[in-house]
């Protein structure tokens, strides 16, 4: 994979991920079709590939940490981590998180947010990858790379497992990466 669109994959790991990727219509609303990853979750052998794609970028970043975006990076990000050898970091909403934190605020379409770290959980020596289910305007992926850059860690990449690409939101996390990788394993 590289910085940009992760390329079809001879293995055929695109295509299975999509296959167990459900499309709900007029779910949370009408006219949204929500993309439901729980089906991919139940199928052993598509999670563990996710998983095993996850962990090989893991590696081929050279990350040292692995952080989950709250909820479903947690999902996607824990067995990554642990196949991969490496430490797990969950970012969280603010306030969720017992004694100390860093935390970030950003902006919503409406309104805004602010994620937070432990950020005794993280070196300035980590190198670390972020995970999160799903790209779709960026700002909690953008949010977490300005996190994880003050807390003094440096950040390897962005993977997620789909993006949706009309949202645009990957521009605005490639600005906040300055070269580092952002990668998808299935563009929607």
């Amino acid at each position: 994979m590289s910085g940009t669109r992760a390329p079809q994959r001879a293995d055929g790991l695109s295509e299975l991920l999509l296959s167990r990727i459900r499309d709900v219509p007029d779910h949370p609303e009408p006219g949204v079709m929500f993309k439901d990853i729980t089906p991919l979750l139940a199928d052993p052998v598509a999670f563990a590939a996710l998983t095993d794609a996850l962990a090989a970028r893991c590696a081929e970043l050279g990350a040292t940490k692995v952080v989950g975006l709250e909820a479903r990076g947690f999902i996607l990000g824990a067995p990554a981590a642990v196949r991969a050898g490496v430490g797990f970091v969950p970012v969280r909403k603010a306030g969720k998180l017992p004694g100390a934190t860093l935390g970030q605020a950003y902006d919503l379409e409406y309104g805004s947010a602010e994620i937070e770290i432990h950020a005794e959980d993280l070196r300035p020596d980590d190198r670390v990858l972020v995970v999160d289910d799903v790209l779709a305007t960026g700002g909690t992926a953008e949010a977490s790379v300005h996190l994880l850059r003050r807390s003094g860690a440096a950040v390897a990449g962005v993977s997620v497992l789909m993006e949706l690409g009309f949202l645009a939101g990957r521009t605005r996390v490639e600005a906040a990466l300055d070269g580092a990788p952002l990668d998808a394993l299935v563009t929607v």
